[in-house]
């Protein structure tokens, strides 16, 4: 498999980092990209045998991801396939603390595996830490999200993650909201990061991939065998265009969540102003402001409402991307019932921001 630079590159500030891994060796008449390679089989006696197991493709945003996250990254064909990689290591029979109120896909698969007998799942408000450590004693995973979503709520990742260690538990992180621009769990000890790449690394809503990250540490090395091995044998694999247009999506990142995030608080401050919001929830930084729309009896309509008013927001179930989106989240089957009714999720793009504001100043004044 060909080799990528990454050896010089620790110094460097990670809005360089975006730009500057998963580059081929340099050489005169080098490409500056990396190929993308389509095949399923490689001639024998090399180090890989099938596409199965590896593509060069890969190679250079797992090396991008991992370098950023400070650790070693495994990419997989969908955020989903991550997680349930990452879920795959609780033993049969184990015991999984997760968050009452997370991703939805998390959600269901954990409800789906208690009911099926496979684990014990204790729901937890991670916010409270106290109730989260009470959890923890026979647990064999925590799961977490900070921030949460939809409900951008924070959790204390190195005071829990030390208390899970104690106790003699695994600690996963969903990182997708805070990208490693914002936020680098391995440094607090997290075991594994998890990645719908799809949303902020792609950054274009053009492609469904996944990652885990885990450690250089001898423990995190074997962790990432046996992520390894279940995504070859549950061929949970990326193709080869998906990654090399992850890669290219990358090299913006810092340009896109700087300008999101911008976006996203003078947003929060805006829409906590207006009548028909009753509760805007923002941590203070990243893209993805949540509200609670004011409205008849619980606000279900008039949230969706605001999803059916706007021209510029689109009204989609995904986020990350360029393009502002948003969503009612309990429209969405399974969504935990913790997430209010008239829960909004605005997942900020890269627009003006008087644009986006007047389109959903708009949207929220034709309510009722």
């Amino acid at each position: 498999m060909e080799q990528h630079e990454h050896d010089a590159q620790t110094d460097l500030s990670p809005r360089t980092k975006v730009v500057a891994l998963g580059r081929p060796q340099r050489a005169p008449g080098a490409s500056l990209n990396p190929p993308v390679t389509f095949t399923s089989t490689y001639i024998q006696d090399g180090p890989v045998n099938y596409a199965r197991v590896d593509n060069p493709t890969w190679t250079p945003f797992e090396v991008a991801v991992g370098e950023l996250e400070g650790g070693r990254a495994l990419l997989f064909a969908s955020g989903m396939a991550a997680v349930h990689a990452a879920l795959a290591l609780v033993p049969t029979g184990g015991t999984v603390v997760a968050p009452a109120a997370a991703y939805n896909g998390v959600v269901v698969s954990l409800t789906a595996a208690q009911a099926d007998g496979r684990v014990t799942v204790r729901w937890v408000d991670v916010t409270d830490s106290d109730a989260v450590l009470a959890a923890l004693p026979g647990a064999d995973l925590l799961w977490l999200e900070s921030p949460s979503n939809p409900l951008l709520e924070l959790a204390d990742i190195p005071g829990l993650t030390a208390a899970a260690h104690e106790a003699g538990a695994l600690v996963v992180v969903d990182n997708t909201f805070a990208t490693p621009l914002l936020q680098r769990p391995l440094q607090d000890g997290v075991d594994v990061v998890v990645h719908s790449a799809t949303k902020y690394l792609a950054g274009h809503s053009d492609v469904i991939l996944g990652l885990t990250v885990t450690a250089d540490t001898d423990g995190g090395r074997e962790l990432h065998t046996r992520l390894t091995r279940h995504r070859t044998l549950a061929g949970a694999i990326a193709g080869p265009m998906e990654a090399w247009l992850a890669l290219r999506g990358l090299r913006t990142l810092s340009l896109r969540l700087e300008r999101a995030c911008a976006n996203a608080a003078d947003l929060a401050e805006r829409l906590g102003t207006h009548p028909r919001i009753s509760r805007v929830r923002y941590p203070g930084w990243g893209a993805i402001v949540s509200v609670e729309v004011a409205g008849d009896g619980d606000g279900a309509a008039a949230a969706e409402a605001l999803t059916e008013g706007t021209r510029i927001w689109s009204p989609s179930t995904s986020l990350g991307g360029v393009e502002s989106q948003l969503e009612r989240r309990r429209r969405q089957p399974g969504e935990p019932e913790a997430v209010p009714v008239n829960l909004v999720r605005l997942s900020v793009g890269v627009e003006d921001v008087d644009d986006l504001w007047t389109d959903l100043r708009q949207a929220l004044d034709a309510i009722g």
